[in-house]
């Protein structure tokens, strides 16, 4: 009879003043709750199809270096022990299915030393130019690949020539990844000279993703590199990888057609 007596006082209790009190209090902690959310809620410059998929160019904040590997021996090491060297602990590379599997200790060294890794399909072809069929056979053999290479959980996809479309974006949905393209191209690939190199991202800011090639028909990167990196820590932007910059970022769509 007490401890009916005593929910009795509890219920009254809650209908008075308290209750008017700890309603004001859930109220205001679900606004709270509801604006973290949308402050955290994931939004990026995109391209985009009208009211269809997207793919990432920019962020908000922070600065990604990325980097296409499609084929080559010579270059993609020497990268990796200037980043060491340089103390970058974060940067995205874009690997194709077919030099994973002939690089697998490459791989597993950029994987051990905490680098992102994103798909650049299995070969090197053109999205745009291929049937659909075939996109979904190019990206469905490179993740076996990176499966059999145990490297898991792949998000990110980039279209192997740079080209993409609304087929493209569709077939990448989904297959579960997102597409991602980049805000600034170091055009390093042209071999146009080290000091070129540099001014090509020397207009680098906030939320900018950076196309390099660590293929080996870069050759004038990795003397590149040290310099490009010193200058964007020097305007105190932080070096991170793709999927860190996806993080609190706002949005601005362009149509793809």
């Amino acid at each position: 009879m007490d401890e009916v007596k005593g929910k009795m006082n509890f219920f009254y209790v809650l209908n008075g003043k308290s209750l008017k009190q700890i309603t004001l209090i859930l109220i205001a902690a679900f606004f709270a709750a509801w604006i973290l959310y949308i402050g955290n809620t994931v939004y990026l410059p995109v391209f985009s199809t009208k009211d269809g998929p997207k793919a990432i160019y920019k962020g908000e904040k922070d600065l990604a270096l990325t980097f296409n590997i499609g084929w080559g021996d010579e270059k993609a090491e020497p990268i990796l022990d200037i980043l060491k060297k340089e103390n970058v602990n974060s940067a995205t590379f874009f690997l194709a299915g077919s030099w994973a599997e002939r690089h697998p200790e490459i791989v597993a060294r950029m994987v051990k030393e905490g680098y992102e890794i994103g798909m650049l399909g299995y070969n090197y072809e053109d999205y745009t130019e291929i049937e659909e069929a075939k996109i979904r056979q190019d990206l469905a053999k490179a993740q076996i690949a990176f499966k059999k290479l145990n490297v898991k959980d792949i998000k990110l996809v980039r279209a192997p020539t740079g080209h993409f479309d609304q087929k493209t974006l569709k077939i990448a949905e989904r297959l579960g990844y997102s597409v991602v393209h980049w805000s600034i191209d170091s055009k390093d690939w042209t071999n146009p000279g080290v000091e070129a190199i540099i001014n090509n991202v020397s207009k680098a800011k906030k939320g900018d993703i950076i196309l390099f090639h660590a293929s080996d028909s870069a050759k004038q990167t990795a003397m590149a590199l040290p310099q490009i990196i010193k200058e964007m820590q020097r305007k105190g932007l932080k070096l991170v990888t793709v999927s860190e910059m996806i993080t609190n970022a706002q949005t601005k769509t362009s149509e793809i057609k």
